[in-house]
């Protein structure tokens, strides 16, 4: 007798929930796909990274970015591939000012190393079988010599010989390619005019041809997640000054020349030296994190360090396309009873009272200022930050907006009205006072059930 098996209700709950969070995921991530179609990216593959378990789900990745419409450029060194012929042949390397001195026979090693991960790189996206993420993609990568190098020669009296510096990146041609929907794949190999091969740093190749393709993101993939602050916590945005200075700061720590850098300073001078040159942004992401480049192209706050040249976060008059996003961050605080409820209509009628804090596109902050030009006096309302978003100085950043508008409009005083909050605005210059000090216009409209707690702030 066979009996139907009545499904587990957690089991049942857990499935729902998975879906749901997808479909939430999904839906949130529409801007990101719009916003990076027709973009470039170039995406620097370390020796390390093809070397790591989670190669193959990067490689599913960029699939993936193709699909969408992303315009892609990889750029893989050969670095642990090259040291193991090496080691293999009994030959030993040397390093001078971080730079791998290549005689002929190391040489030799770098080029079968490059060789053998071009065509493993180019199988891997070739793959389409069915039942995979692969399926139906249909990629095309072409490769060539589109980098030009020159030897470096003797530098400090050693003999590089042939290690190069780039020279040049064929940025049309490339761009002819990804025109043609192809990917390019580029190596740590360039080519002289006179037909020579010279072994250069990936991160060059990297950064050089992100600032010739004038692209839209580099990408640096590393061991690490990205920057840790002095708590070990996530930095999920670095100013390219800063990337620059930390870079400093380790040349400063290193007395013995011949000791290499870290690759996260590596990594860091990159991102810092693009940004300089025009690239908006570059990002520092694990490759040993599966989903990791997704999660950072496709999420508000991603999953690495993105350096970027100024701050992609701005406080702003808020305008009429505003107020959905307005609505969805004080909805919360409504709830809760930290804020008055505010219509859609009251909101647009009342929209360029506020200013707002904008992060890739998604409003995360507000703040409102309604004059009382007869009494010089100001009030400060509807002061919102999103819970993911608390810390930052924010708040800080809207008050100080807030406080220039009253001061332009000849107001002397703040005042605000809380339940929930005082300690902040205490903390941040406002006292107590009596709500006869309120404004006459204001005085008639308190809600005695509220029972709000009145603090004033001097200008000036």
């Amino acid at each position: 007798m066979q009996v139907d098996a009545k499904p587990d209700r957690e089991s049942t709950l857990s499935a729902t929930n998975a879906s749901t969070n997808y479909v939430n995921w999904f839906r949130h991530s529409s801007p990101y796909i719009n916003a990076h179609r027709g973009k470039t990216f170039v995406l620097m593959l370390s020796g390390e990274a093809i070397a790591d378990d989670n190669f193959a789900n990067i490689v599913h990745d960029i699939a993936l970015l193709n699909s969408l419409g992303v315009r892609l450029v990889l750029v893989h060194g050969a670095r642990p591939q090259a040291e193991q012929r090496l080691q293999a042949r009994g030959l030993e390397t040397r390093l001078h000012h971080d730079l791998r001195i290549t005689t002929p026979e190391i040489l030799d090693c770098v080029i079968e190393a490059v060789g053998c991960l071009r065509t493993d790189i180019e199988a891997r996206l070739s793959m389409g079988l069915a039942n995979t993420p692969m399926h139906g993609a249909r990629i095309r990568v072409c490769s060539g010599n589109f980098v030009t190098a020159r030897p470096v020669g003797v530098l400090d009296g050693v003999d590089m010989g042939h290690t190069g510096e780039l020279r040049r990146i064929d940025h049309d041609g490339i761009r002819r390619m990804l025109d043609l929907n192809q990917i390019v794949l580029l190596s740590n190999l360039g080519f002289s005019p006179t037909g020579e091969v010279f072994n250069l740093p990936v991160e060059e190749v990297a950064t050089q041809a992100a600032i010739a393709l004038k692209a839209d993101k580099l990408i640096l993939l590393g061991a690490n997640s990205g920057i840790l602050d002095s708590r070990g916590e996530l930095r999920s945005e670095l100013l390219a000054q800063t990337a620059r200075r930390l870079v400093q700061q380790y040349h400063a720590q290193i007395d013995d020349p011949e000791l290499p850098f870290t690759e996260t300073a590596n990594l860091l001078e990159s991102a810092a030296t693009a940004c300089e040159q025009g690239v908006n942004r570059c990002h520092l992401i694990s490759y040993s994190e599966d989903g990791a480049l997704l999660n950072e192209l496709f999420t508000r706050d991603g999953q690495g360090t993105m350096v970027i040249s100024h701050s992609y976060e701005q406080v702003r008059q808020a305008s009429i396309e505003d107020v959905g996003g307005i609505l969805e961050l004080i909805a919360p605080l409504e709830e809760k009873g930290v804020l008055v409820r505010r219509s859609r209509e009251l909101l647009e009628a009342e929209i360029e009272r506020f200013t707002v804090v904008e992060r890739d596109g998604a409003i995360i902050g507000c703040a409102a200022l309604y004059p009382f030009s007869e009494e010089r006096i100001g009030e400060l309302a509807c002061v919102a930050i999103d819970n993911s978003y608390r810390g930052g100085q924010r708040g800080d950043r809207l008050l100080d907006a807030i406080e220039d508008q009253a001061q332009a409009l000849g107001l002397d005083q703040l005042f605000v009205l809380t339940t929930r909050t005082a300690h902040w605005f205490v903390e941040r210059g406002f006292n107590a006072a009596d709500k006869d000090r309120l404004p006459a216009g204001k005085q008639a409209l308190y809600n005695l059930q509220r029972n709000s707690k009145v603090f004033i702030k001097s200008l000036g």
